[in-house]
């Protein structure tokens, strides 16, 4: 092949980078669609056009921390999934999961598709889990508190430096009074195989439960606060009452 001189080489590249950057520079101005067969990916960040986070998509690799108006805590979840952000770029929900069996044959999976309150955790979450022969699934509706999440964020190191004590003692005082939320309903499938509905107070005590056992048998439970059956109905219409 006749070879070409060199500055004709020299022009024909300039010209070439030119054109490339041109193509570059527009092409990142311009709104461009593509379609793709398949696209192998760890995360995808869907964004606003200011750059406002509002959905992640991501395996357990690179999965993100909690990220409130923008800004990513530490937040180990060893999960893949999906992560919901509101208009300010605040977590608010998301769809988890993980699956696999041990090398002793012991299957530990679940699943959860939960809704945060505004800057706050869940209050209302469907969860699947299978651990050991053993599977739980149902919904859950939690309270949880009015402040803002970050403030517990901010306060944690405090916390982790207090003596193991008093770090304790302020720790089961705030439990005593549902600091950090509590659970309120329940309705689901539970480790034992019943079927339940369950109503708690706002310490998160259940009080009320609806129970239907394995081989059929059906029941209304009234309980105290420490968790005590006090009355049952049972289907047959027999009441029972707690024994003194």
């Amino acid at each position: 092949m006749p070879k070409l001189p060199k500055t004709y080489l020299g022009v024909y590249a300039t010209v070439l980078t030119a054109a490339f950057a041109v193509l570059i520079l527009t092409g990142a101005r311009s709104p461009m669609n593509a379609k793709f067969d398949s696209i192998d990916v760890q995360r995808i960040n869907v964004r606003e056009p200011d750059g406002t986070l509002r959905m992640v998509i991501s395996d357990q690799t690179r999965f993100p921390g909690l990220i409130l108006h923008g800004k990513e805590y530490p937040h180990p979840r060893s999960r893949a999934g999906m992560l919901f952000y509101n208009n300010e770029g605040t977590e608010q929900g998301g769809l988890i999961f993980a699956g696999k069996k041990g090398a002793d044959g012991n299957v530990s999976s679940g699943l959860s598709l939960s809704f945060d309150r505004y800057e706050q955790d869940q209050q209302l979450q469907l969860i699947g889990l299978d651990q050991d022969g053993r599977t739980y699934a149902g919904m859950q509706v939690n309270d949880v508190p009015s402040r803002p999440m970050v403030q517990d964020i901010q306060e944690k190191p405090k916390l982790d430096a207090m003596p193991a004590k008093a770090r304790d003692a302020l720790l089961a005082e705030r439990e005593s009074k549902s600091y950090y939320g509590a659970p309120r309903y329940y309705a689901g499938k539970t480790m034992s195989d019943s079927s339940v509905v369950m109503l708690n107070d706002a310490h998160g005590k259940p009080r009320l439960m609806l129970l239907v056992t394995p081989d059929g048998k059906a029941s209304i439970q009234f309980l105290d606060a420490q968790g005590k059956v006090q009355r049952t109905l049972a289907a047959d219409g027999v009441e029972k009452a707690a024994k003194g």
